[in-house]
């Protein structure tokens, strides 16, 4: 992939992460969103939250099996995407649904099971979208770095579990959901396993002293 492919790429699914925003818009304009557009607002900004964070977890288990290192490049705006649609989620809730009513919202946030893990998830997403750019890499450190950016492993598990106990009857798109972040996660405990095994060093044991000594 040459660098001016890989840029005109970068634009083209730059503006595709923005579509599911204009159909919302478009679907609000148009006031088709159904019987209750609010739920309909807020169900659709957590659906591609946690849409594009099981996408930024996707490049590294396709990178590794394809050899396209180019899909590296767009994971960061991958993960940046999903901290956006996560910021409208909240706000959705905190304006459209709760309208300010600061009381309500902190009752939720205390006694609701679905409510206490969703904002913990977002929470653990704010210090990595503050961190998404080459110069907090430098300032970290890339060993530090790295272990600050695994949080997205819990936030997505986080954002799994926000929907599945939000969910009263028909749990499939959660379900499904789960299904695929378990084959990701997965695949990176294989990798690390292997990793592990290869680093063990090989070869006969080391021969003892004629004494018995060691």
């Amino acid at each position: 992939m040459t660098a001016e492919r890989i840029v005109w790429l970068k634009r083209a699914v730059f503006a595709a992460c923005l579509l599911p925003l204009a159909a919302l818009v478009t679907a609000t304009l148009r006031h088709a969103l159904g019987a209750n557009p609010i739920a309909a607002v807020e169900h659709s900004t957590g659906r591609w939250t946690l849409v594009l964070l099981l996408v930024t977890l996707s490049v590294t288990p396709v990178r590794k099996l394809t050899g396209a290192y180019w899909l590296l490049r767009f994971r960061r705006m991958f993960g940046l995407y999903a901290f956006f649609y996560a910021c409208l989620h909240v706000l959705a809730y905190v304006v459209l649904d709760q309208f300010f009513d600061w009381a309500a919202i902190g009752h939720d946030i205390i006694t609701v099971s679905y409510m206490i893990v969703g904002v913990a998830s977002f929470v653990l997403m704010i210090p990595l979208a503050l961190t998404a750019n080459n110069g907090m890499v430098r300032r970290l450190g890339a060993k530090r770095w790295q272990g600050l950016h695994r949080l997205v492993y819990v936030i997505a598990i986080g954002g799994v579990l926000h929907w599945l106990w939000l969910v009263k009857l028909d749990r499939t798109q959660p379900d499904l959901y789960g299904a695929i972040l378990a084959v990701l996660l997965g695949f990176r405990v294989i990798a690390a396993l292997r990793g592990f095994a290869r680093r063990i060093p090989s070869g006969r044991a080391p021969r003892l002293p004629a004494d018995g000594t060691q």
